[in-house]
């Protein structure tokens, strides 16, 4: 595994901890400046909107989830792309009820000087 696989292998693993640690500052984090979340079922988060965006989602629902990377590819020295799988449970904060959690995502990677790989776009649906 090269250097720049692992530097994305680690940013995935910190932003799986930022989502099961409810840690929207954190998710903010391994985004680019100009990052996009594209939640399945809600508003399309930007750029500095990026930590109240995950801090509305984690004032919903706690997140017990692990991601499974199948496929990474660094197509430049400066992008790479990600197909993964997460699987997990979700807690309905107000309710408490707890259900299974299955998504598949998309993230498309960028690598600057200055702040290394980051999370430039990342989408998911739910698979199951």
């Amino acid at each position: 595994m090269d250097y720049n696989e692992t530097r994305i292998r680690d940013l995935l693993g910190t932003y799986e901890r930022s989502l099961n640690t409810s840690d929207a500052e954190l998710a903010a984090s391994c985004y680019t400046a100009d990052g996009v979340f594209m939640p399945t079922t809600l508003p399309t988060v930007t750029g500095a909107d990026m930590e109240k965006g995950y801090g509305q989602i984690f004032e919903t629902i706690r997140l017990n989830v692990a991601f499974t990377i199948d496929e990474l590819d660094i197509t430049s020295a400066d992008t790479a792309y990600a197909l993964t799988r997460s699987k997990g449970t979700v807690t309905v904060l107000a309710t408490n009820d707890e259900a299974a959690e299955a998504n598949r995502e998309l993230f498309l990677f960028e690598r600057s000087d200055a702040d290394g790989w980051k999370i430039f776009r990342y989408m998911f649906n739910k698979s199951e």
